[in-house]
Parts: structure tokens; C-alpha cells; sequence
């Protein structure tokens, strides 16, 4: 018991460095970096999204709408596992976009990278793109539309996100290893380059003994998102050859991760954190938290 207990000190103590990194890092950002793309740091337009995206998305807000109907205004990639595809970003918006992440990977700030499996991305929060980017994509847009797909995962009360980007390159990382995301739902939104391989695999959710069982394949599509629950098992196979950007977006709702962690699946005992942490937020006071799991 002594020893879990220090166990989780110890690992509340990592999660608080890393937070406090994180904000240095986007302070020395904001402060020092000069982006080749400015324009990519406004305010999201509906000039950078694909004409499908604000069609499906229009038609989510409308009286009326339903499941039905939003299905056929998006490619079903799979009705057994809930996985669906739609184009989300313009070519040029892409371009600009991938322009600005290539600029800031060859300049001299510090980079925090995405997660433990990825080694080669950026934070987009530390780039000062969660604010003009990320956070209106997901209240505007993406709301809505996981209102009606995705109704019993929280979709209609997403209130945080975590936003990242990862690139696969020879001599860099080529492929992902099967995991579930740490979120209630997830947007993967392939960006470019020119490239072969790499693509997407699904198997059944986390949960499930035969969650792997005959993985379903995907093929990244630049410009187009796929969508899909968190806890489904996914990775990517390796990539055979040029480059491969993606931009995740792990969709987090509270309202349903504070009754049950979707990584431990069991109640969360929360610990105070910056920003979105972990996408956990008490109801009294309305701070964000992170769930340590024990």
C-alpha cells in the first residue's frame, strides 16, 4: 500500500512537470518564434474548411436533423465500428498549414512532442493554435456533428480537447503501435505529404477480449478526417515511403469522463491541473483536472 502510494506521488508530481514545461514552452513561443504562415493563426475561417464539412455540419445544426440523415451526407467507413470519414480542411488551407508545422520544426524552439508513442509532432497548444484553431473547430463544428453520430459517448458535451500533430518519415518514426486514445472521441485528419503506406487499422473496442480480430484497413486521404470513439483500437502500418503529417484531435467530454476514466475505466480521483489537463473538470469549483491512475 506505502509503495502505491508513492507510486502515485510520484507520478502527480511528473504529470505537474509537464504541464509546467508545456506553458514555458508556449511562452517562449509566443514570445521569440516568428511563423512563415501567420495567416494559419487567425481566427478559423469557413474558407479553410472543405465544402462536405460545412455542408454535413450545417445540416447537424438544422431542425430536424438526425442520424439518418447526417449518414448520408458522410461515407460510412464502417457501421459495425461506428467509423466515419468526411473531408475537413481545403487543399490550400492544408498546404499553408503543413508549410507553417515543417517552418517551426526546423527552427531553434523548444518542442514538446505529442505523446509517449509519437516522437516527431507538434503540440498545437504550445504553437498558439488552440485558440484561433482548435477550439472553434470544436465547438462550431465538430459538436454538432458528434451530437447526432455519437450521442452515447458524450458528443453533444465535448468541453476540452488535445490537439497534436505527428509525422512519419524514413529515419524517423514509421509506424504506431495498437493503442486506444485517451479521449471520448477522435478526429485524425491527414494533412500530406506525398507518401505510400501508413495507413489506419481498426479492431473492436478496447473492452473487448477479440478486439483485434480481423482489423479493419483505412487509407489516409489528404484533406479528409476520419472519425471514431476513443476506446477503439486502432495504430498504423508502416509507412513505405515519403512523408505522412496527420492532426489528431483526442475529443473529450467530461460529463462522461468524470463518472468513469477512459483509460483505467473506473471513478476518477482527480488532482488539480492547468488549462484542459486531461479533459476532467469538477463540477465545484469549475477547475480542469487530471485522473492519476492507481
Amino acid at each position: 500500500m506505502w509503495a502505491q502510494m508513492v507510486e502515485l506521488e510520484q507520478e502527480v508530481e511528473r504529470r505537474r512537470r509537464l504541464g509546467q514545461e508545456s506553458a514555458a514552452r508556449k511562452a517562449l513561443i509566443a514570445s521569440s518564434y516568428h511563423p512563415a504562415r501567420p495567416e494559419v493563426y487567425n481566427s478559423l475561417q469557413d474558407a479553410a474548411l472543405a465544402p462536405e464539412f460545412l455542408a454535413v455540419t450545417e445540416y447537424s445544426v438544422s431542425p430536424g436533423a438526425d442520424l439518418k440523415g447526417l449518414l448520408q451526407r458522410l461515407e460510412t467507413v464502417s457501421e459495425e465500428k461506428r467509423i466515419y470519414r468526411v473531408p475537413v480542411f481545403t487543399a490550400p488551407f492544408c498546404q499553408a498549414l503543413l508549410e507553417e508545422l515543417e517552418h517551426f520544426e526546423q527552427s531553434d524552439m523548444p518542442k514538446g512532442r505529442p505523446n509517449t508513442m509519437n516522437n516527431y509532432g507538434v503540440l498545437l497548444h504550445e504553437l498558439g493554435l488552440d485558440e484561433p484553431l482548435m477550439t472553434p473547430l470544436r465547438e462550431r463544428f465538430l459538436q454538432p456533428l458528434m451530437a447526432l453520430l455519437y450521442p452515447d459517448c458524450g458528443g453533444g458535451r465535448l468541453d476540452s480537447h488535445r490537439a497534436f500533430v505527428v509525422k512519419y518519415a524514413p529515419g524517423q518514426d514509421l509506424e504506431l503501435g495498437c493503442h486506444y486514445d485517451n479521449a471520448e472521441l477522435t478526429l485524425n485528419v491527414a494533412l500530406g505529404k506525398v507518401f505510400t503506406g501508413g495507413a489506419l487499422y481498426f479492431g473492436g473496442l478496447f473492452q473487448a477480449p477479440t478486439a483485434l480480430t480481423e482489423p479493419l484497413e483505412v487509407e489516409h486521404v489528404v484533406g479528409q478526417g476520419v472519425l471514431h470513439r476513443g476506446g477503439q483500437l486502432h495504430g498504423a502500418r508502416p509507412l513505405g515511403t515519403g512523408e505522412r503529417w496527420n492532426l489528431v484531435v483526442w475529443l473529450r467530454a467530461s460529463a462522461v469522463r468524470n463518472s468513469l476514466c477512459p483509460m483505467c475505466c473506473r471513478e476518477p480521483d482527480l488532482v488539480d491541473d492547468e488549462g484542459f489537463g486531461d479533459g476532467f473538470t469538477r463540477e465545484e469549483p469549475a477547475t480542469v483536472d487530471v485522473c492519476v491512475l492507481t
